[in-house]
C-alpha cells in the first residue's frame, strides 16, 4: 500500500474585479468619446429649426400656387386686391397671390402660431422687411438671421411678378 502523499499546493484565487487603473482608463476613454460626440448633438436643434422653416416655405409655395389657381378660375387674377376662400378661411389676395400678411400666410399654409411667427415689420429679432414682404421665423428662439421671406406679387405696367418665397437664410448656421 504504497500511496503517494499528496501535497496541497495552494492555488491563488482568480481575480474578482477590475483594478483601479483599469477603471480610470475606461472612464478617460469614455470622457474623450463623449467630448467628441457632444458637438454633433448640440447642433441638431439648429438643423431642426432650419428644416422646419424650409418645410414652411414649401407649404407657402404650394398654398400660394393653389390660391393663384383659384383666382385664375374665378377670373380675378389680374385684380390689385381681392379675396379667396380656402379651407373655410378668407384669404386676402394681391394680383392673384396671397397678400404678405400674417393672417393670409397662416391661413393658406396652416402655419401654427405656436410654431411660427409671421412678421411684417422690422424688429430687434426680425430681419429687414420691405413693403409687401413678410418674414416667417421659428416662434421659439427667433433670430434676425434665421427666417424665410415671402414677397407678395407686384405689378410693373401690365406685367405681374408672381409672389416668391426666399428660403436662402434658413440654414443651420443662421438658426443656431
Amino acid at each position: 500500500m504504497n500511496k503517494q502523499a499528496r501535497t496541497a499546493i495552494p492555488q491563488r484565487a482568480a481575480q474578482g474585479g477590475f483594478t483601479l487603473i483599469e477603471l480610470i482608463v475606461v472612464i478617460v476613454i469614455l470622457g474623450i468619446l463623449a467630448a467628441t460626440a457632444l458637438p454633433k448633438f448640440t447642433n441638431l436643434s439648429a438643423d431642426a429649426r432650419a428644416a422646419s422653416l424650409n418645410a414652411a416655405g414649401g407649404a407657402i409655395k404650394s398654398a400660394a400656387a393653389m390660391a393663384h389657381g383659384q383666382t385664375l378660375v374665378n377670373g380675378t387674377a389680374a385684380n390689385a386686391t381681392g379675396t379667396v376662400t380656402m379651407e373655410g378661411s378668407t384669404v386676402n389676395m394681391v394680383y392673384g397671390y396671397p397678400a404678405a400678411t400674417a393672417t393670409a400666410l397662416q391661413a393658406i399654409a396652416g402655419l401654427s402660431t405656436t410654431d411660427y411667427t409671421v412678421s411684417v415689420t422690422t424688429g430687434t429679432t426680425t430681419p429687414t422687411i420691405g413693403t409687401g414682404q413678410a418674414a416667417i421665423q421659428p416662434a421659439s428662439n427667433p433670430k434676425a438671421a434665421c427666417y424665410i421671406m415671402y414677397t407678395q406679387a407686384t405689378i410693373l405696367g401690365t406685367v405681374i411678378t408672381p409672389a416668391s418665397v426666399d428660403t436662402s437664410q434658413a440654414t443651420a448656421a443662421n438658426c443656431q
